[in-house]
C-alpha cells in the first residue's frame, strides 16, 4: 500500500520511478497531472499562478483579467473603476492636460470626457466680460457666485462702474446698473455721461 504523501492529487494513484511527480501548491501532483485547471496544459517546470486554489498558466491568467476600458490590456496590478469602465491607474487621465486622476476629483462634459476640475472649469466656466477670467467656485466652494447683466457673466467683484469704480449691485439702493452702450454704469455716471452726450 502506497504512503498518502506517494499519491498524485490529480488523480489519485501512486507516484512511481515510472510516472514521476512534482511539488506544487504544497501538494504533490504526478507530473503528468499538474495541468492548468483552464486549458490543461502541462504546468511541471512551468511558470503558474494559483488563482482559487486551481493552477493557471500564464495566458489563462492573462485572459481571465480585467481589460482597461482606455487601453484594452489586462490589469494585473491596481485599478480604477469610474464611469462604467475599469482603468490602469495611468490610463484614467484627464481628456485636457493628460494627469492621472487617481484619487482627484473629476468631472465629465458633455460628450462624457474626463476632466480634472481645474481643466473643466477653465474650459467650460463662463467667462468674466471685464477681466476674461472663468468663473468659478472659491477654494473649498461648491458653487461659484456671478452676475449675469446685459446677457454678460460678470465675476461679483468685477461688476462695477466703469467710471467710479463703485460696486454695483441690484441689492443695495443706489447701486443698481445703469448701462449705455454695453458700459457698466452707476446711475450717477450713467446720468453725468448723459448730460456730457446732449451738450455736444
Amino acid at each position: 500500500m502506497a504512503d498518502q504523501e506517494d499519491i498524485c492529487v490529480g488523480c489519485g494513484k501512486e507516484i512511481t520511478a515510472d510516472q514521476p511527480g512534482c511539488n506544487a501548491m504544497n501538494q504533490i501532483f504526478h507530473v503528468d497531472c499538474f495541468k492548468c485547471a483552464k486549458c490543461t496544459k502541462t504546468l511541471a517546470g512551468s511558470s503558474f499562478y494559483n488563482i482559487d486554489e486551481k493552477p493557471t498558466c500564464e495566458n489563462c491568467y492573462q485572459e481571465s483579467l480585467e481589460k482597461c476600458t482606455a487601453c484594452k490590456r489586462p490589469i494585473s496590478d491596481k485599478l480604477l473603476r469610474a464611469c462604467g469602465g475599469i482603468y490602469h491607474v495611468n490610463c484614467f487621465v484627464c481628456f485636457s492636460c493628460k494627469k492621472s486622476l487617481d484619487g482627484i476629483p473629476f468631472t465629465l462634459d458633455s460628450e462624457n470626457n474626463v476632466h480634472c476640475v481645474p481643466c473643466f472649469h477653465d474650459k467650460f466656466a463662463p467667462r468674466c466680460a471685464v477681466c476674461s477670467k472663468p468663473i468659478i467656485p472659491d477654494e473649498g466652494e461648491k458653487e461659484s457666485l456671478r452676475v449675469v447683466a446685459m446677457d454678460k457673466s460678470f465675476h461679483v467683484d468685477c461688476y462695477k462702474c466703469e467710471d467710479c469704480g463703485m460696486q454695483l449691485s441690484s441689492k443695495l439702493d443706489g447701486h443698481g446698473c445703469y448701462p449705455i452702450d454695453q458700459h457698466l454704469l452707476c446711475k450717477t455716471c450713467n446720468g453725468n455721461r448723459l448730460r456730457v452726450a446732449s451738450s455736444t
